[in-house]
């Protein structure tokens, strides 16, 4: 093991964190900036408006990325620089963004969203463990508010983004602009670390690989572009004719590359594979297909109708065997991909404390829309302004959170602030058909929004706090894992308890009333209520297990930078 060469001192930590945070809020921009375009990007794909389950892939594709691989990469961030990590995804990021954008069949669109997601939930686990490497314990409050505030910024700024671009182009230009942005922060990253490890001298590129991978990448271009000037040519064309179907990856150019790619993999298979084998793939496949069958089970669900999704009663038990079969492996492999003693202090309650933030934040993200949707008459895009009060208070609070723990512990910071989300989301259990329209209802959403962001940098600070410092990246993905999963079957769950109350409501109506108007919407008001009610419960007990065991009084830190962004361990 070499040894920590403190970066800090050759360049400014600020940098390396504003840089790796505006990556992170390109990412999580990119989970919502569908929201408006979604109707387009099926047209572009051959899909009517009446073909609206089919299209759930394009989000839950993403977001199945996202959530599946994160405990891989935030083990692979343990075991190799963060930059080569922030770096690689990156890369798989600019690559899911141009597949999407050039995408004309939906096998190929869900396909590059669900790159976007890899390489997007990867960004957030390696920033969070520079955080732990670039400031030691007790001054990472502010820094870890920061990425925090980001990343829930990008809720804000994805929508917001999507109908700025959709007024001047086509959707696919979102995804052009993600390539454009994420190809300037990787140059910027690569200059900074270079920096950081003190290099002053040329690097010396592997020609080969680097122009076969150059080659390939353009080669992945034109089989999914194919350019009508070449595609239409009587023999420039031939490259681009299917083997059978309409499938632009099952022709001549299209095997070209497959073969391209995989010339590559095999001339750097000794940069990769070493870090790879190290991580437990095994492990990795079992968590991933356990986190994947979860996902695909609640995420492809309507919330306004179901608990489960079409393939749910199917994939829930592959998910209890994959789970079942990791817990084995954990306790018999000789390095698990997550490295026995991780969850142990406060991390263990900081990640039940991620997945009640969880279920609180989506508990308001869904139900806020559809609550204006039953008592306003206002169109979508009015319900999406409603749902903006909350969001922009939530970078506010994630930035506040972590300020604060200069002076205070982890559990009260975090504790104060859910107990503020749970009063507001009991107010909101009470509202009524006009509720909106008035004031209070903006002051309420902002406070929920205000206290949910208030937990996230102190549930992160303590994770790291008390995992092993060669575990930082693990810890790390596993909150992130943890809140993602408290949003996606907590969504599922107070789904279900609300639509049970719905139809309970329903069947006592007197039967010349059970097609009343009024009478059905005062049914599904309580529906939404309740799922109120159960994410203030969450926020409750969120509160009250971070006032027990994270902490009041502040921990004093101290020693120096844990790892360098360039040097290996």
């Amino acid at each position: 093991m070499t040894t920590p060469v403190t970066t800090a001192a050759r360049t400014n930590p600020r940098v390396l964190l504003a840089l790796a945070s505006t990556a992170v809020a390109l990412a999580a921009a990119d989970t919502y900036v569908v929201v408006l375009a979604l109707t387009d990007m099926m047209s572009g794909v051959g899909l009517g408006l009446d073909n609206l389950q089919r299209a759930a892939p394009i989000i839950s594709g993403f977001l199945l990325g996202y959530i599946a691989v994160l405990p891989l990469i935030g083990r692979l961030a343990d075991l190799v620089s963060r930059s080569r990590i922030l770096l690689g995804c990156l890369v798989v990021f600019v690559v899911g963004s141009g597949i999407t954008a050039l995408a004309v069949d939906l096998d190929i669109l869900v396909a590059g969203r669900i790159v976007q997601g890899v390489g997007g939930g990867g960004l957030v686990p390696a920033t969070l463990a520079l955080v732990a490497d670039l400031w030691p314990p007790g001054r990472r409050g502010m820094p870890l508010g920061v990425v925090g505030a980001v990343q829930e910024l990008g809720s804000v700024l994805g929508p917001l983004l999507g109908a700025a671009v959709l007024l001047v182009a086509d959707w696919r230009a979102i995804f052009w602009l993600n390539v454009v942005l994420g190809v300037l922060l990787w140059v910027a990253i690569a200059a900074v670390t270079r920096s950081a490890k003190g290099e002053t001298r040329p690097l010396r590129p592997r020609l080969v690989t680097t122009g076969l991978g150059v080659v390939t990448v353009g080669l992945l271009w034109l089989t999914l572009a194919a350019p009508r000037a070449l595609a239409t040519d009587v023999y420039l064309g031939l490259p681009f004719v299917p083997f059978a179907g309409d499938s632009r990856l099952a022709t001549p150019i299209g095997l070209v590359t497959l073969a391209l790619a995989l010339l590559v993999g095999v001339l750097t298979v000794r940069s990769w594979w070493p870090p790879l084998r190290e991580s437990d793939l095994p492990g990795a496949l079992l968590l991933g297909t356990a986190l994947g069958c979860v996902v695909l089970t609640f995420s492809s669900a309507d919330p306004e109708s179901e608990v489960v999704g079409p393939l749910g009663y199917a994939l829930l038990p592959v998910a209890v065997v994959a789970l079942l079969l990791y817990v084995w492996r954990h306790r018999t492999a000789p390095s698990p991909l997550v490295p026995r003693g991780t969850v142990r202090g406060r991390t263990g309650w900081a990640l039940a404390i991620s997945l009640l933030v969880g279920v609180a934040l989506v508990a308001v993200v869904v139900d806020v829309p559809l609550f204006s949707r039953l008592t306003t008459d206002g169109t979508q895009t009015d319900a999406a302004m409603e749902l903006v009060k909350f969001l922009v208070a939530v970078p506010v609070g994630a930035l506040v959170g972590g300020w604060v723990l200069r002076w205070v512990g982890d559990g009260l910071s975090a504790g104060v602030g859910l107990a503020l989300a749970a009063v507001g989301l009991l107010v909101m259990s009470g509202w009524g058909h006009d509720s909106l329209a008035q004031v209070s209802a903006t002051v309420t959403l902002a406070v929920v929004g205000f206290g949910l962001g208030m937990a996230l940098a102190p549930v992160n600070d303590a994770a790291l706090a008390d995992a092993p410092q060669h575990a930082h990246g693990t810890a790390s993905s596993l909150v992130v894992v943890s809140r993602m999963v408290g949003m996606v079957v907590g969504l599922a769950l107070l789904t279900g308890v609300g639509l049970h109350r719905y139809y309970e409501a329903v069947d006592a109506l007197p039967r010349e009333q059970q097609t009343d108007a009024q009478a059905l919407l005062d049914a599904a008001l309580l529906q939404v209520h309740t799922v109120f009610i159960g994410a203030a419960g969450s926020a409750a007990l969120g509160a009250l297990l971070a006032l027990v065991c994270l902490g009041v009084r502040r921990r004093e830190g101290s020693g120096s930078i844990a790892r360098s962004w360039g040097v290996e361990e």
